[in-house]
């Protein structure tokens, strides 16, 4: 079964993708709505600012990424005796590889370093036709905070949601978490609904 939001494709060629519509474009002395989306895309992943860009993952970024899941783990106690099982690592980032699966990831990258994460995916809505995009984790790596690299990573989620034909991006984070909220509530809104779980 094809992606919610589209036929299957290789995510983690969607940026050679958009510089190949660009130069053919530019081989054929041509415009085109293809040509200036991607000239759009490769602007805002190249220049977020002066020196960070946010980008899809690639698979040649798992040794960078990984240090940045286990933070984001460690953050919500996921770390030691209590730590996630290496097989949904595995998973997890297989999945942001696969054309038929739901789930993306973007990584802000600064000096050749990357700096944040963050994972979002689509998926139906009873109440709307339109898929639904839930970014389910952000990260940024402590040295980087407060730097606008949480503030690009969710712009650039945002900016997929669009392009996906979403009307909404939402997401949540512990009460404990004040720091983020702080941020949160300059460039979103509370939903004003409170999330339950039951474990089996």
């Amino acid at each position: 079964m094809p992606g919610i939001c589209g036929p299957p494709n290789s995510k983690a060629s969607q940026l050679d993708k958009w510089q190949l519509i660009v130069a053919r474009a530019d081989l054929n002395n041509v415009a085109s709505p293809d040509a200036s989306l991607a000239w759009n895309f490769l602007f805002w992943s190249a220049h977020m600012s002066s020196e960070l860009s946010v980008r899809f993952v690639t698979p040649h970024d798992y040794d960078r990424w990984l240090p940045l899941w286990d933070g984001y783990n460690a953050f919500y106690g996921r770390s030691g005796a209590t730590a996630l099982s290496p097989d949904i690592t595995r998973m997890t980032w297989a999945r942001f590889f696969d054309a038929y699966e739901p789930v993306h990831a973007l990584v802000a990258e600064r000096g050749g370093e990357l700096v944040g994460l963050t994972h979002y995916l689509f998926h139906r809505s009873t109440t709307a036709i339109e898929p639904a995009c839930y970014l389910q984790d952000l990260f940024t790596a402590q040295a980087a905070r407060v730097k606008g690299v949480g503030r690009a990573l969710i712009n650039g989620v945002c900016e997929q949601a669009r392009r996906a034909g979403c009307p909404r991006v939402y997401w949540q984070t512990h009460e404990s978490n004040h720091t983020a909220m702080q941020l949160y509530d300059k460039i979103a809104e509370r939903s004003g609904f409170v999330v339950y779980r039951k474990r089996f």
